[in-house]
């Protein structure tokens, strides 16, 4: 049973991973996908679908407005169970809770279909280009969020296993572009993480690609995202402050987590974090301090 739950674990921090995994590069002029990530940032998914609506219109053979409205309807989800708080990837019995949660089935089936619409462009635009920037990105960004929904929602959790390798192969090919698409080490970076926390039986059995199971690695790759990414710099963020706080290094998370909330005024998970974070850090150098002479008192 152990064993059971430690895959679980472990195929849980690999759905974080892919919340939101593809690809982009910063431009001078922000798009309405640009758009998009920002009003998500922000936990204003009406918003974000609202453009999404205006960009269907527009472009309605766009693989990436689908993938991305497939994101815009996970985040919502997750916001209302609750998930993505920093303390529910702290716990490996959070990560594991057997308890089945309530989704919503009008936003299951709306998800899953524009995940299906925006692998069936994709795949098509690739026919044609197999190095098609947006088509890889939406690719990335429907497998993680069908991952994200199976492991986090249904508890699915060999059917995420599978999907997160699937989400790999593409993070990898938006790699090897000329020039890379920087937000793609997201992926590769969360996976060199979760790999480098397993012990010698799990790693027989997961296995990834060109992953070197480091966690030095993988802070690198995420801190190269921050400096260099585009729509996922701020998730960058949130990922590697997550790993701060299982690391036992709380301080390095809430620096993080301040620079988001500058960004992302409208996040109130970000401010309920920085909140609790603080509260550790307080707690813990209360616990350290030596205690006091008789004279001090």
């Amino acid at each position: 049973m152990k064993r059971i739950s430690a895959f679980r674990r472990h195929v849980l921090l690999l759905a974080l991973a892919l919340v939101i995994a593809g690809a982009g590069q910063a431009s001078a002029q922000p798009t309405d996908i640009d758009r998009v990530f920002n009003r998500l940032y922000n936990y204003d998914f009406t918003g974000a679908h609202a453009i999404l609506d205006e960009a269907t219109r527009a472009r309605p053979s766009d693989p990436l407005v689908y993938a991305v409205r497939g994101a815009a309807y996970l985040f919502a989800e997750f916001e209302r169970q609750h998930i993505l708080e920093l303390k529910f990837f702290e716990s490996d019995d959070e990560l594991t809770d057997h308890k089945k949660l309530k989704p919503d089935p009008a936003v299951r089936e709306q998800l899953l279909e524009t995940t299906a619409e925006a692998r069936r462009l994709a795949t098509e635009l690739l026919l044609s280009n197999p190095n098609d920037r947006d088509a890889l990105f939406a690719l990335c960004t429907a497998v993680g969020t069908e991952t994200d929904y199976m492991a986090l929602i249904e508890k699915r959790y060999f059917k995420a296993y599978r999907l997160s390798k699937e989400s790999q192969k593409y993070a990898h090919r938006l790699l090897a572009l000329d020039p890379p698409d920087y937000d793609a080490y997201l992926t590769i970076g969360t996976v060199e993480y979760v790999v480098g926390s397993m012990n010698a039986f799990f790693r027989l059995f997961i296995r990834f690609d060109k992953i070197e199971g480091s966690k030095a690695k993988a802070q690198k790759d995420l801190e190269t995202v921050i400096e260099h990414g585009r729509y996922y710099r701020p998730f960058a963020k949130v990922l590697l402050a997550s790993i701060h706080v299982r690391e036992d290094r709380p301080a390095e998370a809430l620096a993080l987590l301040e620079e988001l909330d500058d960004e992302f005024p409208g996040n109130v998970l970000v401010k309920k974090e920085i909140v609790r974070v603080g509260a550790k850090i307080r707690a813990s150098a209360a616990n350290q301090e030596p205690p006091q002479t008789p004279l001090e008192r």
